[in-house]
């Protein structure tokens, strides 16, 4: 991987564990979003990776938000200018939009806050496992801005209108029990039994066969933006490649031969 300023590498397996680093709080800020965006690319071409997997490196903090002296800079600029942007995605949008779009499976291993753009870098994962006793939200609108890198439309889309609307609204986080409760994040787990629990997720994911998981993600992602007549479609193109791959010949002919359940195999 490319020598990071921010991010440090490790592999488990096939899963490649990125942990994030920008002492003393943990903010993320332009650097670090090219050096992921970076590093997204790169998972992208590497076939040995699995799963990606992303953590805070500060102890008690995921990511704690967006660096608020950037944005201060950045809305002093916007003060002084009648357009903003002409319609181009900033690189935190496109660095989202390119994990989410990634073959593998991503999980964000929570082990601390996750406020602003740490909790919409969060939502653009496909997993999200929190520690207990950290806080979670978009608290932006207590500064006077929104979330601006997707955080409105992906909570939006994954707690619904109303849930959405309170939380964003009022600025209020939510412990991780909370959390999981609405659905933000998929199980609140004890600190010291996080990282394993992460980690065995991805091992029951790097186990299945890599079309397969790239293929239902872009169903789920891609094909909820569309008509349903058109999702059909793209689902059953998806459905014909992964007819043809060798994992589904051997797969579907070891379950005939197998008395186990199809959820055992």
């Amino acid at each position: 991987m490319t020598t990071s300023t921010y991010l440090r590498s490790e592999r488990e397996g096939a899963t490649l564990i990125v942990t994030m680093a920008n002492p003393p709080r943990n903010f993320l800020n332009a650097a670090m979003v090219a050096e992921l965006t970076a590093l997204a690319e790169e998972v992208e071409r590497d076939e040995s990776v699995r799963v990606l997997m992303l953590t805070g490196g500060i102890d008690g903090i995921f990511i704690t938000h967006y660096d608020v002296g950037e944005l201060s800079g950045a809305s002093d600029v916007a003060r002084q200018r009648e357009t903003f942007g002409a319609g181009k995605l900033h690189g935190m949008h496109r660095l989202l939009l390119k994990l989410q779009a990634l073959p593998q499976p991503v999980i964000a291993c929570i082990n601390g806050v996750a406020m602003g753009g740490g909790c919409e870098l969060a939502l653009a994962c496909d997993f999200r496992y929190m520690a207990e006793g950290y806080s979670i939200g978009l608290p932006e609108v207590r500064v006077g801005i929104l979330p601006g890198a997707g955080g409105t439309q992906r909570m939006t889309r994954l707690l619904g209108t109303a849930k959405a609307l309170e939380l964003m609204l009022l600025g209020d986080v939510v412990d991780a029990h909370e959390a999981e409760r609405i659905g933000l994040v998929h199980r609140a787990v004890a600190p010291g039994r996080l990282r394993g629990e992460a980690l065995a997720l991805a091992a029951e994911l790097a186990r299945r066969p890599s079309l397969s998981v790239a293929l239902i993600k872009q169903c789920v992602l891609q094909g909820s933006e569309l008509p349903l007549p058109e999702a059909l479609r793209f689902e059953q193109d998806a459905f014909w490649q992964t007819m043809r791959s060798d994992d589904a010949a051997r797969l579907m002919r070891e379950y005939l031969r197998s008395d186990r359940p199809l959820d055992e195999q």
